[in-house]
C-alpha cells in the first residue's frame, strides 16, 4: 500500500489539498444517466508526481503559515448559514455509507496526519474529453467527466491494503457533463448552500464535491482515495473533495486557476497575492475573497475561491448563483 508522503510533497509544490478517498458513497448522482462505461487502460507509468526545485520554498511557506500537515484539524462542521471553517450544506440529514474504519493517521485529538494516509492502488488511464468555450457572456463546459490523469483501480479490491479501511464498490464511468456559466460572474444578494454532489468542475475534466462524505464527515480526513485525491460515487462519477495534486500549480506568485465553481467564479490554488500559503483566516465564509486576478487573459478585480489545506478545502458556500451542473 502506497502511503501519502510523495503525494503530499507533490501537492505542496503544485497546489495544496489532501489526497483522500472514499468508500461506498451514496452521494447524489453527479450526472445524468451515465453513458456506456469505458474500459480503463492500465499502464506501467507511475501516477503523476511532481517534485521540483521549488519544493523547499513551498514547505517553508507552509511552515510560515503555521500549517502542520501531521496535525490538520478534522473539520466536521456543517452549518445552516455562511460560516468560516464550515460547510453550509443544503443537506442536513446524513447517514449514508462511507469508509468503514480508520487508521493511525487519525490522531485522536481532533486532528489527522495527512502524510500518513494510505491511497488506493492502481494506475488506470481514461479517455477523457473536456472542452471550455466562450460565447459572449457564457462560458460552456462540456465533456465526459473522466479525468485526464491516471486513477486508482475501482472497485477497491480485497488485495489492496486500502480495503481494510474503505471498500468502495463503485466503478468509474463516463457522465454527460454540460454546464453554462456566466463568463463574468457576479456576487448574489446573499450566499447559498452547497449540494452534497458536484459544486464545481476542475480543469482535469472531473468534478469536485464539497468537503463532506455521505455520513456528513470530513471526507479528506476519513475517506481513502487514490493518488490524485479522487474516487467514484455510486453512479460512477469520478470526483474530488479537495484540490487534486494531479493538476499543476507551480510558481511563486498567486496560484493558477484550477477550476470553476457552479456559480461561475474561479477556483484557484492555495497561494495568495504575494505567493503566501493561505489559511481559512485569510478567506471569507464561502472560502474566497476579492482582489485583482488574471481572468480570460485580462486583469480584473474579482471575487474568487481558493483551495486550502484546511477544511472545507474548496468552497464553504456559494457567493454567486449556482447553475445546473449537468444537462443533456
Amino acid at each position: 500500500m502506497k502511503f501519502f508522503f510523495l503525494c503530499v510533497i507533490a501537492m505542496v509544490v503544485m497546489l495544496g489539498v489532501a489526497c483522500s478517498s472514499s468508500d461506498d458513497e451514496s452521494e447524489p448522482a453527479a450526472a445524468a444517466a451515465p453513458t456506456a462505461n469505458p474500459t480503463p487502460r492500465t499502464t506501467a507509468e507511475p501516477m503523476p508526481t511532481v517534485i521540483s526545485s521549488g519544493t523547499t520554498g513551498a514547505i517553508d511557506a507552509l511552515v510560515a503559515a503555521s500549517i502542520d500537515l501531521t496535525q490538520l484539524p478534522i473539520g466536521d462542521a456543517v452549518s445552516t448559514a455562511p460560516e468560516v471553517d464550515a460547510v453550509w450544506s443544503c443537506q442536513t440529514d446524513f447517514g449514508g455509507p462511507g469508509a468503514g474504519a480508520t487508521g493511525d493517521w487519525i490522531n485522536g485529538d481532533g486532528t489527522f496526519d495527512i502524510t500518513a494516509k494510505p491511497t488506493v492502488d492502481g494506475e488506470a488511464e481514461w479517455p477523457s474529453e473536456f472542452a471550455i468555450s466562450l460565447n459572449e457572456d457564457v462560458r460552456t463546459l462540456t465533456g465526459n467527466s473522466l479525468p485526464d490523469h491516471l486513477t486508482g483501480e475501482y472497485p477497491i479490491t480485497s488485495n489492496d491494503d486500502a480495503y481494510q479501511y474503505d471498500r468502495n464498490p463503485n466503478s468509474i464511468s463516463s457522465q454527460t457533463l454540460q454546464i453554462d456559466l456566466p463568463s463574468t460572474p457576479t456576487i448574489a444578494d446573499k450566499p447559498s448552500c452547497l449540494s452534497l454532489g458536484p459544486i464545481g468542475v476542475m480543469l482535469t475534466g472531473s468534478v469536485v464535491f464539497n468537503a463532506l462524505d455521505a455520513q456528513g464527515r470530513d471526507a479528506v480526513a476519513y475517506e481513502i482515495q487514490d493518488d490524485c485525491s479522487g474516487h467514484p460515487e455510486m453512479r460512477g462519477a469520478y470526483h474530488y473533495h479537495s484540490l487534486t495534486p494531479c493538476i499543476e500549480d507551480e510558481g511563486e506568485g498567486h496560484s493558477a486557476l484550477v477550476g470553476y465553481a457552479m456559480d461561475g467564479f474561479g477556483i484557484y490554488g492555495p497561494r495568495g497575492e504575494d505567493g503566501e500559503t493561505l489559511t481559512n483566516a485569510d478567506l471569507d465564509d464561502c472560502h474566497g475573497h476579492t482582489h485583482e486576478i488574471e481572468w480570460d487573459s485580462d486583469t480584473l478585480e474579482m471575487y474568487h475561491y481558493h483551495a486550502t489545506w484546511e477544511y472545507p478545502y474548496t468552497l464553504g458556500c456559494y457567493m454567486g448563483t449556482a447553475a445546473a451542473m449537468f444537462g443533456g
